[in-house]
This record gives structure tokens, sequence and C-alpha cells, in this order.
């Protein structure tokens, strides 16, 4: 197995890198680079450009207006704008919910929402989760109840992460309770615009109201908008997560963020010490082993070979190494990553003036990566998947 790029991927690899060099608003870049607030003018302006290119769906065909890349040319674009800075596209509407709409909607289905969010116009929102159904999903008890031409929806779904900013929610709905519990379940488009819905913030430790309660009275929702076939939803959603594990293990991010914290461990006056020098080294290897794994995955598509379904586990690897790098940002920095400022998060403070590092929203970063573990389906649920899928067990 080889996995250098070629020529032809390396010129690739360097047109890309120009495009965003040239198109990246240098405020955004700046904020990403020093993990400052991005606001949702600031994400959406980034998907435009990559919309206006045809590109904030870079994973798609042709066929719905992708560019068509094959997996190694979109491994290289996500590298290219992890490196220069650039905001991870908000992933519900072009990475999450687009895929299942090309696969199991009908060709009205495709006509009428791809467009809106090829282009980065119409902000997504998830709503998978509910109070005591997260790993379990097949537990969810939000109940589309069929009247006529319409879905009356009722009941709650949680930690909708940046559904304050939402335009329309793709939800996992209960359709029937006979049966297993995955055989009740539908897949619904749902307009957050609709009578009914209610979106109540959740604010987090950093005063960010990042994720969300939804909830649904008596919401309506034409049938029109159920992808696919009723009572078939669990096979949609599955599709679905296989997108987010693979996209939550970000190794590109996990990448930049490393030569983040070599900067901050510089500037602290701890990058010269052993042990701390040490501790750099074990958590570049593992994202070195991460990246392996991922080149892996992406030639075995390149060639056609039926590849392991590893995306639990690059979404086990890559979460822990989430977390690491930014406990490990709070070790460099020491008692001056522990004031937490709301006001200095907006200001973008920067710590020790001598040798400007942005160190305040390090404490918000810590405790906002306890979370990679969990969502997504906790990585104690994703062994378990591994061991059956991989192992064989």
């Amino acid at each position: 197995m080889d996995l250098n790029f070629t020529a032809e991927e390396l010129a690739f690899r360097s047109q890309i890198r120009q495009w965003v060099a040239d198109n990246l608003p240098a405020d955004i870049a700046h904020k990403v680079r020093h993990a400052l607030r991005l606001s949702r003018d600031d994400l959406q302006r980034w998907a435009k450009i990559l919309g206006k290119k045809g590109w904030l769906g870079w994973g798609w065909p042709t066929q719905f207006g992708g560019p068509g890349w094959n997996a190694i040319q979109k491994h290289l674009f996500e590298e290219e704008c992890a490196l220069a800075c650039a905001p991870r596209v908000v992933p519900f509407g072009p990475v999450m919910v687009a895929p299942v709409i090309m696969a199991f909607g009908n060709a009205e289905q495709h006509k009428r929402f791809l467009p809106g969010i090829a282009s980065g116009e119409v902000w997504w929102s998830q709503g998978y989760s509910e109070p005591g159904s997260g790993s379990d999903l097949a537990s969810v008890k939000c109940k589309a109840e069929r009247r006529g031409d319409k879905y009356v929806v009722n009941g709650q779904k949680t930690w909708t992460t940046l559904g304050q900013y939402g335009e329309w929610i793709f939800c996992l709905v209960r359709t029937s309770n006979e049966g297993k519990p995955q055989t009740g379940i539908s897949f619904l488009l749902i307009d957050m615009k609709s009578p009914g819905i209610t979106v109540r913030p959740i604010v987090l430790m950093d005063g960010e109201p990042e994720v969300n309660e939804v909830w649904f009275d008596n919401v309506e929702v034409p049938v029109e908008n159920l992808v696919g076939e009723e009572n078939k939803g669990w096979t949609y959603a599955k599709h679905l997560l296989s997108h987010e594990r693979t996209n939550i293990a970000d190794v590109n991010r996990s990448k930049r963020e490393l030569e983040r914290l070599k900067r901050i461990a510089k500037a602290e006056g701890v990058y010269d010490e052993h042990r701390f020098r040490d501790q750099i080294a074990l958590l570049e290897v593992d994202i070195v082993a991460l990246e392996m794994m991922v080149l892996r995955v992406l030639s075995a598509e390149k060639s056609g070979k039926q590849s392991l379904d590893v995306a639990g586990l690059l979404k086990i690897r890559g979460s822990e190494i989430q977390q690491r790098y930014s406990e490990l940002m709070m070790l460099a920095a020491g008692p001056l990553a522990r004031p937490f400022i709301f006001e200095a998060m907006e200001a973008g403070w920067q710590g020790n003036l001598a040798f400007p590092t942005p160190l305040t929203p390090l404490a918000g970063t810590f405790f906002n990566m306890r979370k990679t573990t969990i969502y997504g389906g906790s990585n104690e649920v994703q062994r378990n998947i591994v061991a059956q899928t991989v192992l064989g067990s």
C-alpha cells in the first residue's frame, strides 16, 4: 500500500493552498488561529465563499453540483483549509443531511433542498439526541403522527449544536411503536420557522449557547418532507452517522492545534522542559498514526477495495487526541489559563504580555472538549461497534 501522494495530487494540493490563501478572509483566519469567538456571520461568510466556488459540497458528486473529487482530493482540501486556519464548515447541511437526501431522497427533494445547502444560504441543524436518547438513538420518543397530507410532530430534541441559528432541521422521529425500536423511526426535514417550534439555548461554561433544546408542539410538517420510506429512518440515520464520526476525527484540525500547542509552550517557557516535550512528542506520534489510518482508508477507497468499517475507530482516536491537546495547552499556560473572563474572550486578551499568546480561551476549549468522547456515539459504545464489525467478536 503506497501512502505517498502522486505528482498530480501534490499539484492539486498546491492549487487548493493558493486558492484558500487568496480567498480566506484574514479576520476569520486570525480568529481561528487564536481560538477567538466565531460569529454566525463569520461561519456563514466562509461557507458562502466556498459555495460560490462550488466547494462547500466538496464531497459531493458532480451530478449534484459538487466537484466530484476522489477521496484523496477531499482529504487534501480539508487539510489545506485547516492548516490555513479556515473555520470548520458547519457539517449538518453539506456533510450530513445532503448525502442522505442524495442517497434516499427523491428528485423533487434534490431540487428543493440541495441548492440552498451547496450555496451556504440555508443553515441546517441536527435533531437526533433527546433527553435519555443519546448514544441509544433507537430509543427516540419525539413522535410524528400522520394526519392526511401532514405529520404532526410533538416532543423534544436536545444538544442541538448551533440550533439557535437553524433555519431547517433534520429529525429522527417515531412514527410507529410496533416491532423493534429501530423499525419505527422516520427521517423528517422540518422548517424551523414552523409554528410550534421553540428553541431554548443551553448556555455553557464559556457563556456560549452552543447547544440548544428544541421543542415541537403540534408542529405540522408536509408529508413530502419525509426522506425515503416511513419507518425506515434508522437505515438513513446510520448512513449519516458514518459521515459524522469520520468528521469528528478531524485529523487536520489536530495537526493545526498541535502547532498552536507548540507556540503556547514556547511562549510560556516550557517547550524545552524534557517531560513536557515528551508529552508533545507522544501526541504528535498519535496524530501521525491517526493520519496514517485515514490515509489507509483513503488508499483503499481509491483502489476500489472494500475498506474496514473504521468510522468508529477514527472517532475514538480523534476525539481522545482533541482532549489531549487541550489539556496540554492548559498545562503549558499554567495559572494564566485559569482566568475565565467572558469579556476577555470577545476582546482577544493575550495573557502573558511579554509573549502574546491567546490564553483566555484555553479554559473554554478544555471544558468544551470533554464532550468529544460522548457525542456522535460515546466512545464506549464505539468500542463495542469496533469489536463487532472489525474484530468479528
